[in-house]
């Protein structure tokens, strides 16, 4: 433990003095990210034309946007660059390559899944093999037909400087199975840096981050750091697994447990950036704001004096069960009571549900014409004398 504790901070000490350089995932989908997991952003270049000039038709390539094939006939779509990310490292001497779908359906409406004509374009970072390039922001070497419905394209350009390395398959969420803050590596939108309408209330004390990461990397994944802006004002403990050394995976990730209070109102929310420190990568961070509307009392009191509570109410619950116990063993095997009577504060019970029910005069019902029986109480025996009476005493006389 102290080993992982020592490495952290000498880690932490490297990062201040050399600053830490997160990646931040970029505002468009026209990025790449090479076969050494370095990121590429083109987003530049959207839209940036690349003409080829064929014997019956010219294809044009307009970067991250479309292919299309013109002639004297008319346009022809051969794919777009949707939302979805189709763009990928390649291999052997391509080093990067774009696909485009959902191109012009006529005569194609065979296509896998109905995806229409599609275009796969091999990018060559430098120049063309036959160095036909002449400067410029490149050229395409060559088009070829896989099929009707299919082009494929070599273009040649002059890449964009190699980025930070990427953590790839690090994620980092407010739920096991959730990304919202760090996806594939990379920090989100709203997450890289200080967003009012991204910050928790005050009243959220406690936040649960969840990491995951690829297995056979996870023991890249050091312990996390965190800086607050301004330094005074919000207190911050963190714990759980992911401050422990635990290693997060897909499977099983490790959390990390933000208990923040504040000491201070403030108008503007604070600040907290969390520095995840990984091994040969650029490290992952990201910022997570907390608005402060008034000053929160410690939690630690209030939830020590919820403990005594608790402890106090199971010993008068084991000592009440005790002691009814106790008092119906003594009433039955001493007093001989049985049943409801031997348990331990009937007698008392029944006497209170007496005196309030007014038992000690009983109630008096209203004399009938034909009753025989003048008022009595309706649970009492009244004397022989007067029951004689009753019966020899009448309307004609006695018997």
């Amino acid at each position: 433990m102290w080993d992982l504790w020592g490495f952290t901070i000498i880690t932490a000490a490297i990062y201040l003095l050399n600053g830490a350089n997160s990646v931040v995932v970029p505002t468009t989908n026209c990025y790449v990210l090479d076969n050494s997991s370095h990121i590429f952003d083109f987003s530049t270049w959207i839209g940036q034309a690349f003409e080829h000039d064929g014997k019956d038709t010219d294809t044009v390539i307009r970067f991250c946007k479309d292919v299309e094939s013109r002639s004297q006939a008319g346009y022809v779509d051969f794919g777009r660059f949707d939302q979805f990310n189709y763009f990928a490292a390649g291999s052997g001497r391509y080093n990067f390559v774009q696909e485009f779908y959902n191109g012009d359906l006529t005569k194609c409406e065979q296509s896998f899944d109905k995806r229409g004509r599609t275009a796969q374009v091999n990018i060559i970072c430098g120049d063309c093999p036959n160095g036909q390039c002449k400067g410029g922001l490149g050229c395409i070497c060559d088009v070829a037909s896989a099929s009707t419905c299919s082009l494929v394209i070599e273009l040649a350009i002059p890449c964009e400087k190699q980025g930070l390395r990427v953590f790839e398959g690090f994620t980092v969420g407010l739920h096991p199975r959730s990304w919202e803050i760090v996806y594939n590596g990379m920090t989100q939108l709203g997450f890289e840096k200080a967003h009012d309408e991204f910050s928790f209330k005050t009243e959220q004390t406690h936040v649960a981050l969840y990491m995951t990461a690829v297995s056979s990397l996870s023991s890249l994944v050091q312990v996390p750091m965190t800086k607050i802006s301004p330094e005074k004002g919000l207190e911050l403990k963190l714990s759980g697994s992911a401050m422990t050394g635990n290693l997060a995976t897909t499977l099983s990730p490790s959390v990390l447990l933000m208990d923040w209070r504040c000491e201070k109102a403030r108008d503007e929310p604070y600040e907290v950036e969390i520095t995840i420190p990984i091994d040969n990568y650029e490290p992952i961070q990201f910022t997570l704001t907390k608005m402060c509307d008034y000053r929160q009392a410690e939690g630690g009191n209030a939830a020590k004096g919820w403990a005594v509570f608790g402890v106090l109410a199971c010993i008068f619950i084991v000592i009440s069960t005790l002691f009814c116990c106790g008092g119906f063993v003594y009433k039955t095997r001493v007093q001989n009571q049985r049943g409801i009577d031997a348990l331990p504060g009937m007698t008392l019970l029944s006497a209170c549900l007496e005196t309030v029910s007014g038992a000690s005069h009983g109630y008096t019902r209203a004399e009938e014409p034909n009753n025989p029986f003048p008022s009595q109480a309706s649970w009492e025996r009244p004397p022989a004398s007067t029951q004689a009476t009753s019966r020899t005493s009448g309307k004609y006389g006695s018997i």
